[in-house]
């Protein structure tokens, strides 16, 4: 019975972890300015992360280390430093957008400016770090997340055409704008596979204690939860693609009006189930990003670390993730635009990426860490698959940044 309900618990984390400020962000973009047509992206993001995710907790169960531990070990310090260095730089822009996103929520039920918010959640996001377990954090948040299931049903609401919205599950050039196009769905996949839900996700394998009975339960909440997270996303580029051309609009610039996409399914309620959706998401996803930062840098360098244990026991690890948050919500209480950190945020991480997603080629056919549990063919088909990706990220997402962004 505890092994079926951390099913469900690894479905709702999605919506923490998966779906956050970036994946909003890019979706309501790609819904204004091209329809129906980059569904195919949220849906090719998500097959690849299910078997990244899949690959992170068997990893941590066959071997009893995360994926941080792993690469230490398997690469040595220098190479270890290196991917440290970048992904701290993408970490605390993703942990700004988030810090942002909450923000702009706040404003959106208050009225009053997200600047004067910016400091208040990041001490709510410390202040639960810092006194809550991770069961708390795993679980509880992401329960509340269910809040997002609304954007699904003003989806069904609005009845949108099914046969076009099956279309864009199939990849197709755009008649207009090819580079916006490209920029966007190289942001939707650099949201997606993000690098943090690695650490985060093999990290809390260890902290949840799993052992070899979990190697299945591993497999369906990676299955499971990524894919409801990911039915939530294509309902914002639905809702997107019903919602603003028809309005003229075909460019989103701000969150004001990504926060009306609930309006026309349910009236004046729309812009608070919105904004629930929006705070709890992000909240979660800062929550995640936090701790996955202090669980990189903590077992990199060999220190103490768990959420559950008390701080006075791990300090080196409580004091990763208050520096984090005390960088990261400079930029936003300066009254930086959220929605510009998000974008750049996303170019930034698909730029990161080979560093994110290299290592598991070697980690997942190594059998001094995983034993008998070595990747497949398929496996390696799909890590390949998305090594080219992330090398062909690394490329082009500075040039789009620029050209088409």
């Amino acid at each position: 019975m505890k092994k079926l309900l951390q099913i469900s618990l690894g479905i709702v984390t999605s919506v923490g972890g998966f779906l956050e400020t970036g994946l909003i962000a890019t979706s309501a973009q790609a819904g204004a300015a091209f329809g129906y047509q980059l569904i195919w992206a949220v849906i090719l993001g998500t097959i690849c992360l299910i078997f990244l995710v899949e690959m992170s907790g068997r990893f941590a169960i066959a071997s009893r280390m995360t994926i941080a531990d792993g690469i230490r070990d398997r690469f040595g310090s220098n190479m270890f430093i290196v991917m440290l260095a970048i992904t701290c730089l993408v970490n605390l822009m993703v942990l700004a957008a988030e810090i942002g996103g909450v923000s702009l929520a706040l404003q959106f039920v208050t009225g009053w400016s997200f600047q004067w918010w910016a400091v208040p959640v990041a001490v709510a996001v410390w202040l639960l770090l810092w006194n809550g377990t991770f069961g708390i954090i795993e679980d509880g948040v992401s329960f509340l997340g269910l809040i997002a299931l609304s954007i699904v049903v003003a989806m069904f609401v609005m009845g949108p055409p099914w046969a076009e919205v099956a279309q864009g599950a199939v990849p197709t050039l755009p008649d207009k704008d090819s580079l916006h196009y490209a920029f966007i769905a190289v942001g939707i996949l650099g949201a997606v596979i993000s690098p943090y839900l690695f650490f985060f996700y093999s990290s809390g394998a260890i902290e949840d204690k799993w052992d070899k009975s979990y190697f299945g339960i591993n497999r369906a909440i990676a299955i499971l939860g990524m894919s409801f997270g990911a039915i939530i996303s294509v309902a914002i580029i639905v809702l997107a693609a019903m919602i603003y051309p028809p309005h003229g609009i075909e460019d989103v610039e701000g969150y004001e009006q990504i926060a009306m996409i609930l309006t026309p399914a349910f009236g004046g309620w729309g812009l608070y189930l919105f904004a629930g959706s929006l705070l709890i998401t992000c909240f979660g996803a800062a929550l995640e990003v936090s701790l996955a930062q202090s669980y990189l840098v903590a077992q990199g360098f060999g220190w103490n670390w768990s959420e559950s244990a008390r701080p006075k026991t791990d300090p080196a690890f409580c004091l990763v993730y208050t520096i984090c948050i005390l960088i990261a919500v400079v930029p936003i209480a300066l009254g930086l635009d959220p929605l510009t950190v998000t974008i750049f945020s996303m170019a930034i991480t698909a730029v990161s990426l080979p560093f994110g997603v290299v290592p598991f080629i070697f980690l997942m056919n190594d059998r001094k860490y995983v034993g008998d549990h070595v990747n497949g063919r398929i496996g390696n088909a799909v890590v390949l698959f998305v090594i080219g990706l992330a090398f062909l990220f690394a490329v082009v997402t500075i040039p789009l940044q620029i050209w088409g962004g």
